[in-house]
């Protein structure tokens, strides 16, 4: 099977999830909001395990030491993202919710095309890696559009428009992942920095945005079962990547 068309199934595998979430919201909200952060507690074991388990160990072994730099690199990228285009504007204590439902919408957009950009590169190195981070992306989509979706409701925006504008965000992916494909000859060398990079990243959004909601949870019974979630979400990146290697 042509390594395009992996990267196209799994991009736009990408992109459904972006708006799953989302729909989930419209259709069902007060469910959709009871299962959030269980998803968002399996999420970060997907995307603890792809960083640590796979993406660094690879980039590591290609690039050597270097490879710290680029995660750190991920890291700092990530927070320039959240800081100047999801976090809404405020001034003098007063925020305009309805100028943030754009403001998250265009940063959506721009972390997905970075996702695109991390699964493509993640193909190049191997199908197995680029199945596994394409996974870890897709499992922490469903809980963020569940939070997207409801801002920019919240802020006034129609459904259909939060539909179409989501739709049109998560393109992104899809498209950053087939040029990345078609530049691959131009990328060559910044593949393994990339797949650094995308470790960066991963931590960042499961050490800073994920792992301090699962902590808003404080019920005994509920904190274990998010705890395993965690670990089942470590597990099963695991386990596709020994099936798939």
């Amino acid at each position: 099977m042509p390594l395009l068309f992996w990267i196209i199934i799994f991009s736009f595998l990408g992109s459904v999830f972006c708006l799953i979430g989302g729909i989930f919201l419209l259709w069902r909200e007060v469910w959709a909001k009871k299962i959030t952060l269980y998803l968002v507690s399996f999420a970060t074991g997907a995307l603890l395990g792809a960083a640590f388990l796979h993406l660094l160990p690879k980039s590591i072994e290609q690039i050597g030491i270097k490879g710290f730099f680029y995660v750190l690199l991920g890291i700092l990228v990530m927070f320039l993202v959240e800081k100047f285009l999801l976090w809404y504007h405020c001034h003098d204590g007063k925020c305009e919710v309805h100028v943030f439902s754009y403001t998250i919408l265009f940063g959506d957009g721009v972390h997905n095309f970075i996702d695109g950009i991390v699964i493509g590169a993640s193909f190049l190195v191997s199908i197995p890696l680029g199945i596994v981070t394409a996974l870890a992306i897709a499992s922490h989509e469903i809980p963020q559009e569940i939070g997207n979706f409801a801002v920019m409701l919240h802020g006034g925006m129609k459904r259909n428009k939060v539909l179409i504008y989501n739709f049109l965000a998560a393109a992104m992916t899809l498209l950053a992942a087939i040029l990345t494909y078609i530049f691959s000859s131009n990328l060559e060398k910044a593949i393994m920095p990339l797949i650094a990079f995308a470790g960066g990243t991963f931590i960042y959004i499961a050490s800073s945005d994920l792992i301090p909601e699962i902590h808003k949870e404080t019920k005994k019974s509920k904190a274990i079962l998010q705890f395993l979630l965690l670990l089942a979400g470590i597990l099963i990146i695991w386990i596709v990547e020994k099936i798939l290697g």
